[in-house]
């Protein structure tokens, strides 16, 4: 039987990347759209295949053969539209950050427990497959000990201007109360989580510096994050718009060679992975697939079977731990540690 999918937040990455891949994905099926403007919804259903578009939520949970929501509302919305699809009796697969506090992301965590549904989080780059494999390889051990690890996705631009306002749709990217940050929440959040899941270990030590989390800035363009993991193993994420010429990779140095993803820190497919022992350099290049695809195809999968998602609500919750503790860094001018677990 077809998995049904509803999505609450119809934006530019719903429209794009979301929409488009339930439609692709086996045994999935799109069923209805949120939006405050029942219009746009209407609009958005239409070119989607969907059956109907609402502005109002609780009619979106009662459409019939609903299974999971994606989430993709503003950030400071995540929590109460992911309980109330829980209550409902609705999976959750929620866009990233999955909330702006902890005590946010814990209440979403124990309303899917409580209500026997999963969530998962859109963490698209682990389903990347040079990430999968360069997982794979550090965990069979061929580089050796992980020594040091960076991560990196900026936005290209022509020059280092402000960057320019977004469209009226998006305009709550520019809230700070709504977004809870800038760079970091776009993309230095997806560094963090690749990080981790490339590793297997968890962070216990954050330092960073940005050009915001001040008074007159409060939203950050730029950042650049220190992470200490399990076993002192030092990583850098960075994470910035308006930067001309990005190089969005990700590299792992072991003892013994170096793993490095190039090009695949982005929402578009492709780069190539890169194996260097010192002896040979060995390069598989990504062509042709699809992410978020994936990714929707391995949430109905763990749904269905009643296992928790690749990347689960413990997994957003950990990654709003590090990103607050990355913002209290960047404030205070202090190193922020966290619990191993």
């Amino acid at each position: 039987m077809s998995f049904g999918w509803a999505i609450v937040g119809i934006g530019r990455h719903p429209d794009l990347r979301m929409a488009p891949a339930i439609r692709q994905a086996r045994d999935a099926h799109l069923l209805a759209a949120c939006s405050r403007d029942a219009g746009r919804a209407a609009a958005f259903a239409r070119k989607h295949g969907a059956e109907a578009g609402y502005d109002d939520y609780q009619a979106l949970l009662r459409h019939p053969g609903v299974d999971a929501v994606y989430v993709a509302s503003p950030n400071a919305l995540h929590a109460e539209h992911t309980i109330a699809a829980a209550r409902a009796g609705k999976h959750v697969l929620c866009d990233k950050p999955m909330a702006l506090t902890l005590e946010d992301g814990r209440a979403m965590i124990d309303a899917c427990r409580a209500a026997g549904v999963k969530l998962g989080l859109c963490f698209h780059l682990r389903h990347h497959p040079a990430h999968v494999e360069m997982r794979r390889l550090i965990q069979s051990g061929r580089i050796g000990e992980p020594t040091l690890a960076e991560a990196q996705w900026v936005s290209g631009a022509r020059g280092l201007a402000e960057p320019p306002r977004r469209p009226s749709l998006q305009a709550w990217w520019e809230d700070p109360d709504m977004v809870g940050g800038g760079a970091m929440m776009a993309s230095g959040v997806h560094c963090i989580d690749v990080l981790r899941f490339l590793l297997g270990r968890e962070v216990t030590e954050v330092v960073a510096l940005t050009d915001g989390q001040t008074e007159a800035r409060p939203l950050e363009q730029r950042a650049c994050v220190v992470l200490r993991f399990q076993g002192g193993l030092l990583a850098q994420v960075t994470a910035a718009r308006t930067v001309p010429d990005p190089r969005n990779d990700a590299v792992i140095y072991g003892a013994n060679a170096r793993l490095r993803a190039l090009g695949t820190m982005s929402m578009v497919f492709g780069g190539e992975m890169e194996l260097a022992d010192g002896a040979t350099v060995a390069h598989t290049r990504y062509l042709t697939g699809d992410m978020y695809q994936s990714m929707v195809e391995a949430f109905q999968e763990a749904a269905r079977q009643g296992r928790e998602p690749d990347a689960s609500g413990q997994d957003g919750l950990r990654c709003i731990a590090i990103t607050r503790a990355a913002f209290e860094s960047a404030r205070t001018g202090r190193a922020v540690r966290l619990g191993e677990g």
